[in-house]
């Protein structure tokens, strides 16, 4: 098979797919895992996919996300690792501000004490907390399909009534020079807003997230906690100059 069919094929199954795995792909073109890895840093020179550990995903320009459906299947392990940290975190009584997102939905999973406030604008956390019998105040306004989100003016209104112990903020990019980034400048404001209402903040995010950058800013690096997992040595030096990095081991 040529390589241009390769590629060919490459970008249709990651198209209907979303991602794919490395073996995935050698399957379906009949190539070996060595040429299918080449094949992929070559796709990825040409801003046609981007690759990630063990496989790649669909190219998205920084205004673009992945669904809900896309990002619950990406990197569970590590999800899940960091999660159960953050859940450590929480204490008796505490009052937090749950962002909507794949990784919160899995901090909520994790949280035990019924001695527990939640605010949170992810309509999907919302009956998990409820089944765990949580006091859960769902933050109101336009709720975003492709996320799970609430936001608009509304939600910055309803937001703005609390103050929390700890907030738990999911993120698209974490870079050492344009700080923490998301695809949507209305839930970004949201983020921000949560962070500067809260006495300690915490942005949790898998190893995927590091060195990227979308098009939205919601905040510089130093005013969260990073929760992570799988840091490189280099982006682990530059951005721990900058802020509190807690690497999970998934």
């Amino acid at each position: 098979m040529l390589t241009a069919e390769r590629h060919f094929i490459i970008l249709q199954v990651l198209k209907e797919q979303g991602n794919a795995t490395v073996h995935e792909l050698s399957e379906v073109t009949g190539a070996s895992i060595s040429t299918i890895r080449r094949d992929l840093v070559q796709l990825e020179e040409a801003e046609k996919l981007k690759r990630v550990h063990g496989g790649a995903t669909q190219y998205r320009t920084k205004w673009t996300e992945p669904s809900l459906n896309e990002k619950s299947s990406q990197n569970l392990q590590e999800k899940t690792s960091i999660a159960s940290y953050a859940a450590g975190l929480i204490e008796d009584g505490d009052c937090i501000f749950l962002d909507a997102g794949t990784t919160t939905q899995k901090l909520a999973e994790h949280l035990s004490s019924k001695n527990l406030i939640v605010v949170t604008n992810g309509y999907q956390v919302v009956e998990t907390l409820l089944d765990k019998g949580i006091t859960t105040y769902l933050v109101g306004g336009k709720l975003k399909p492709i996320t799970g989100a609430m936001i608009g003016g509304k939600a910055l209104e309803s937001i703005a009534t609390y103050r929390f112990d700890k907030s738990f903020i999911g993120i698209n990019g974490i870079h050492e020079s344009f700080g923490y980034t998301t695809a949507d400048p209305e839930e970004a404001i949201m983020k921000k807003t949560a962070i500067d209402l809260s006495r300690e903040s915490y942005v949790i995010a898998d190893h995927s997230k590091i060195g990227e950058t979308a098009f939205s800013k919601v905040a510089d690096l130093h005013e969260c906690t990073i929760i992570t997992s799988h840091f490189t040595e280099s982006n682990l030096t530059k951005i721990s100059e900058q802020t509190t990095i807690e690497v999970v081991k998934s």
